[in-house]
């Protein structure tokens, strides 16, 4: 298999993890004693980082180490200046021994931060620790602690593996927060049947995300379409390939009303153009500038984007299902490549919710409307069967107009068992399968009169999944909710009688949260109840514990989820605002530090 090498489409260097190697600054035998074990742990972190960490872009995350130990604040600002000049968007301190800590800590209030405190009865680096997580909070900079449960020896030079696991939980959360920041949001249109999510609010994204809006009137693809603002070569290339690759399914429309042969050719050609057309809008592409487009060219530098579609757009043009659903997927006409995200109905909340879960993980995210909660008694009653194993407690029907990615088919696997891979794991095979197992539906035309194709594929159980949601509240700002729990596969006969009652030309995924007892997780009516909105995202993997950490980044707080306490990690801070509650210390400290790019 060809190894597939990451690529940068956005504009801006990509962030880099700095480390800073802080030491006990008394010279005359102190300094000089710990000068190599500190540099030591330094170069270990970072080659813990580089060797286990790729940016979602498939590119490797480097590390920046400053040029020499830090004891003193000549030394903290020649550091600084290096950070600066290597685009550092993640620091991160070691010190195996005590420092003059309010003299050496990371004072850029925007930079995420964590600090290892080597913890050795030798040296006191715990005790750094402490007084510089004190400093840090004395000062409002949240910062978050790493410190070994176990004692180790003075001259140990292993990374411990509770430490291992948090330095790169928390790299890969920061750098999040890293490569969002100073990218756009791209509205494609405007608000999408009075949905909340598309209203747009820009100050959320500037306040909390770092983000810029962009927006686009959808005329602007009549336009390029009409004036033919696109590489022709490549839309040749990319509607022979939705022809060979793209199996049309059964049209569910009444005969009198479906649309003719020609049209629906001409339909493909109108979804295929807005693919392209979508991609060029968010990234830009030079080769509009050698069809002489220059201003075209540039692109929004779109990390997200939204489309409204409905109903401005689909009472009149096709739906945008095959533009977010190709382009959600790790692949196209082009091959294998890092899945965009698009948020359907220009929810952009979502799309948020989405962006998180793809830099985390690298994958592609499945959007889906939080459609039915099915209680056992209700299946029961529909199909005259019981539902068993994972989901015998109930589930939740996930499906929205055929725009999830084709990579939700879960026909992509390890080790035999389904899985969504980042695409530089992703085989030629697996784009086959995921391909086969997606039927392209003529849209219903009750619900887009100008037509168009819809994805229809089940995705496989067994999958461990998180869906997400981010919320915005009058009053209270961005509120985060998190269900972890596992995509589901019921008998044949069954899921067509369910999916049979909402609209079957659509993709479903069956999902299945993990109960816990208690809250909004004491069942699954109780998550589908206390959910804030009609969308979720759905990631794959349990990455509950790592978007509690880019929330508290952010200084979003979180409403619900079912992660477990021992995998929560927050700034050291959080625990001022009490440690009983959990839940609601985040609220506390969330509000009282606000946004993190809004310090006024």
């Amino acid at each position: 298999m060809a190894i597939i090498r990451g690529t940068k489409r956005l504009q801006g260097a990509m962030p880099k993890v700095g480390i800073r190697p802080v030491i006990d600054g008394r010279r005359r035998g102190v300094r000089e004693l710990l000068e190599e074990q500190t540099m030591g742990m330094a170069k270990a972190v970072s080659e813990l980082i580089q060797t286990n960490l790729r940016h979602a872009n498939g590119m490797p995350v480097e590390c920046v180490i400053g040029d020499s130990t830090i004891g003193g604040v000549a030394e903290v600002a020649r550091c600084t200046e290096k950070f600066a000049r290597e685009g550092v968007g993640v620091s991160i301190t070691v010190t195996p021994c005590w420092c003059y800590s309010a003299e050496v800590i990371d004072m850029d209030p925007l930079l995420p931060k964590a600090i290892w405190g080597f913890n050795g009865s030798e040296r006191p680096g715990a005790v750094f620790l402490a007084s510089a997580l004190a400093s840090h909070n004395q000062k409002g900079l949240p910062a978050f602690g790493i410190y070994g449960k176990d004692v180790r020896d003075g001259d140990d030079e292993m990374i411990p593996d509770d430490v291992r696991e948090k330095l790169l939980h928390f790299t890969r959360a920061a750098l999040v927060v890293a490569e969002m920041k100073g990218k756009s949001y791209l509205s494609l249109g405007s608000v999408a049947m009075g949905i909340a999510g598309s209203i747009v609010d820009p100050h959320f994204f500037e306040s909390y995300l770092g983000m810029r809006n962009e927006y686009v009137d959808m005329s602007e693809f009549v336009r390029r379409m009409e004036e033919e603002i696109y590489d022709p070569e490549e839309f040749v290339r990319a509607l022979e390939w939705a022809k060979n690759n793209c199996r049309e399914g059964f049209d569910n429309n009444a005969l009198d009303k479906q649309a003719s042969g020609k049209k629906k050719d001409q339909q493909w050609e109108v979804s295929v153009k807005m693919a392209i057309i979508t991609r060029d809008l968010m990234v830009g592409n030079p080769r509009l500038a050698e069809l002489g487009f220059q201003e075209e060219a540039e692109g929004h530098n779109a990390i997200v984007s939204g489309f409204q579609g409905q109903r401005q757009w689909t009472d009149h043009f096709p739906n945008g299902d095959f533009m977010e659903a190709i382009l959600n997927s790790s692949f196209d006409w082009t091959g294998i490549r890092e899945s965009y995200v698009l948020a359907t109905e220009n929810d952009s909340l979502n799309g948020v919710a989405m962006l998180f879960g793809h830099l985390l993980t690298g994958t592609a995210q499945i959007f889906a409307d939080v459609r039915t909660y099915w209680s056992p008694g209700a299946v029961k009653r529909v199909t005259g069967q019981e539902l068993s194993g994972p989901a015998a407690a109930g589930i939740i029907h996930l499906i929205n107009s055929g725009a999830a990615a084709l990579d939700g088919t879960g026909r992509q696997e390890r080790e035999g068992r389904p899985v969504l891979k980042p695409f530089w794991e992703i085989t030629e095979e697996e784009v086959k399968k995921c391909l086969e197992a997606t039927s392209w539906r003529p849209a219903s035309l009750g619900y887009f009169r100008g037509g168009g194709y819809s994805s229809q594929f089940v995705t496989r159980g067994g999958m461990p999944v998180t869906m997400s949601r981010l919320n915005l509240i009058k009053g209270l700002g961005p509120v985060l909710q998190i269900a972890e729990g596992y995509t589901v596969d019921l008998p044949p006969e069954v899921h067509q009688l369910l999916d049979e009652r909402t609209d079957p030309t659509w993709p479903t995924t069956w999902f299945a949260p993990i109960l816990t007892g208690e809250g909004a997780f004491t069942d699954v009516y109780s998550v589908m109840n206390n959910w804030g909105a009609n969308h979720g995202a759905v990631s794959y993997g349990h990455i509950g514990a790592e978007l509690i950490t880019v929330a508290s980044i952010l200084r979003i707080p979180v409403s619900m989820h079912n992660v477990a306490k021992d995998k929560i990690f927050r700034p050291g801070t959080w625990a001022a605002f009490g440690t009983h509650d959990l839940e609601g210390s985040d609220y506390r400290a969330c509000a009282n530090l606000g946004p993190l790019y809004n310090r006024s």
